[in-house]
């Protein structure tokens, strides 16, 4: 073969393998467009301080904006509670009506009743962004717990007992109520299979510092929804 054949024959091989990346890669960006929920792969880093609902959702909207997923609208599934005369807001109120589907296609709710329902979350179905699965009751780092502030039916809290790290603006004094993305934990906790109302946050720190997050199985994660 003389030195021009080679130098074709290579460039070529070059091109039909770069064409297959590209065929192999456009299923992989058509599901992550048509996603509509995922669990953030990693958290802000700052406890239960989100920078408020806004803050969460921008997170969302930014983390789906590099998946592909960035033309919807996404809040996170979070609620806030009643303070200096603003009313609560309720996570179900937030998300849209359904249904949604995560990085894999597969459907966790057709709607707000099924959500907070019969459901399809798991540790399989609750992908990262990035389609990975996330680190559960019994893997090392444990980073099942997400951040929610809301009961198991989706609404926010009343009385006098913080459940949402004050309204997402605090990363030292506080609690938040966090849910188990694997739907898995001790048998001793009577709702440890609780995907948004499982316990609230403590630690050493107040209850809402990265520290404390960690300390219970946590890292800050949120659940994502597409709104629209």
């Amino acid at each position: 073969m003389t030195a021009l054949a080679k130098i074709i024959s290579h460039a070529c091989f070059g091109l039909a393998a770069a064409s297959l990346a590209v065929l192999a890669a456009q299923p992989a960006r058509a599901q992550s467009a048509d996603m509509s929920f995922f669990v953030t792969g990693t958290g802000i880093g700052n406890g239960g301080n989100l920078g408020g609902l806004a803050g969460a959702d921008n997170y969302c909207q930014t983390l789906a904006q590099a998946a592909g997923a960035g033309a919807k609208t996404w809040h996170a599934y979070l609620s806030t509670q009643a303070a200096d005369g603003a009313p609560a807001v309720n996570a179900r109120d937030r998300i849209g009506k359904g249904p949604w589907q995560n990085s894999k296609g597969v459907v966790i709710a057709k709607d707000v009743t099924e959500l907070h329902g019969g459901n399809n979350i798991s540790k399989g179905t609750a992908l990262t962004e990035k389609g990975e699965m996330v680190n559960g009751y019994g893997d090392k780092p444990n980073r099942h717990d997400i951040l929610t502030g809301s009961q198991p039916d989706g609404t926010a809290f009343d009385g006098p007992d913080d459940r949402t790290c004050k309204n997402w603006t605090s990363s030292t004094q506080g609690a938040a109520m966090v849910g188990h993305s694997d739907i898995n934990g001790p048998a001793t906790v009577p709702t440890v299979k609780s995907w948004n109302a499982a316990h609230p946050s403590r630690g050493p720190d107040g209850g809402c510092s990265q520290k404390d997050l960690i300390s219970t199985g946590g890292d800050g994660l949120l659940y994502c929804f597409a709104a629209n």
